[in-house]
């Protein structure tokens, strides 16, 4: 266990218990902030320079030591993680919303600081990236894969998640917590999301159709009675056995798991559902749990031949020059 300064203790248990944060984004606050206190401690010249960056510890931090930060400490702490330690625009976004979300705890939550020196503090400007997905065809292709396995529980298992990440765009850590009792009248199901909120999910005729067939082969004798998707160990299956599980039909299917992964299933669903069923982006928005409708839009840049279509579809595109070629009249 890391030796934590009791601040920063404070902080990470407000976000769990008050904001409802998930265990995994307060482990990530934590190592972006870790991070953060070493640069400091180093920028300030508090630690032997003789120690690896990464066995600096940080238990001394206190709050007289925050008090001194300002806006140029916070400037240079980005700039290290972009150049010492080749961090992307979104690792450095990531970092920068775990200094302002820290900071504002300080100067607005507890009132320990009596001024914010990340209130000025910008996101990196990000590149707009399309979202990696596969194409209709290559999911079917998955999908027939699946149904390959001659081992029928794990055929039938396998299959019914790969319609759940297909269908439904759910994350990793939904479908692996889905209990029995979380689904309702057959084709509604509810999953715990990011910030454990709560959304509803409701389940095509495919997805029905294959919980149903796999329920018919499940273990009866199965150690966790809750859990819907059971291991080879008669236990929940976990986060990393699907990932396993996904990355062997990926790469049977002649999919590269360089490329592909179950993050990229959730982005094949949200695009096949705009590409193909009409869905608005603020419906799309509440399928797939999003907080904000930004990070939703993503799925817009998706389809330039449907934008190609709309503009074509414009009453005023059939016109053209010949249409002036008339003598104006006197």
């Amino acid at each position: 266990m890391y030796e934590i300064p009791i601040i920063l203790e404070d902080y990470l248990n407000y976000m769990e218990t008050i904001k409802g944060t998930s265990p995994n984004t307060a482990k990530e606050y934590f190592f972006d902030l870790r991070t953060f206190f070493r640069f400091i401690k180093t920028r300030y010249k508090l630690v032997d320079p003789t120690v690896p960056f990464d066995e600096i510890e940080i238990d001394d931090i206190d709050l007289d030591l925050i008090k001194k930060l300002n806006i140029q400490d916070l400037h240079a702490y980005i700039s290290y993680v972009d150049k010492k330690r080749d961090n992307g625009n979104y690792a450095k976004s990531r970092k920068v919303a775990s200094i302002r979300s820290f900071f504002d705890y300080l100067y607005g939550k507890v009132s320990l600081i009596e001024k914010n020196p990340a209130e000025h503090l910008e996101f990196p400007k990000t590149d707009n990236r399309h979202p990696v997905y596969l194409t209709l065809e290559e999911s079917e292709r998955l999908l027939n894969t699946v149904l390959e396995n001659k081992n029928e529980e794990y055929r039938k298992r396998d299959y019914a998640i790969m319609m759940l990440f297909l269908n439904c765009g759910l994350r990793l850590s939904e479908l692996s917590s889905i209990d029995f009792d979380k689904i309702k009248n057959d084709d509604t199901l509810t999953v715990i999301g990011k910030g454990n909120k709560e959304r509803t999910v409701f389940l095509n005729d495919g997805c029905v159709e294959a919980i149903k067939s796999y329920l018919a082969v499940r273990p009866k004798d199965s150690k966790d009675k809750k859990a819907l998707f059971i291991s080879k160990r008669k236990q929940r299956i976990s986060n990393r056995a699907i990932q396993h599980m996904i990355d062997r039909y990926l790469e049977k299917a002649g999919l590269d798991t360089e490329i592909y992964s179950t993050h990229k299933l959730r982005h094949t669903a949200a695009t096949l559902m705009y590409k193909y069923g009409n869905v608005d982006i603020l419906a799309l928005q509440e399928i797939l749990g999003h907080e904000s409708v930004s990070t939703t839009q993503i799925y817009t840049h998706i389809d330039n031949e449907r934008l190609r279509d709309a503009i074509k579809s414009n009453p005023l595109s059939n016109r053209t020059s010949k249409s002036n070629n008339k003598e104006p009249s006197n």
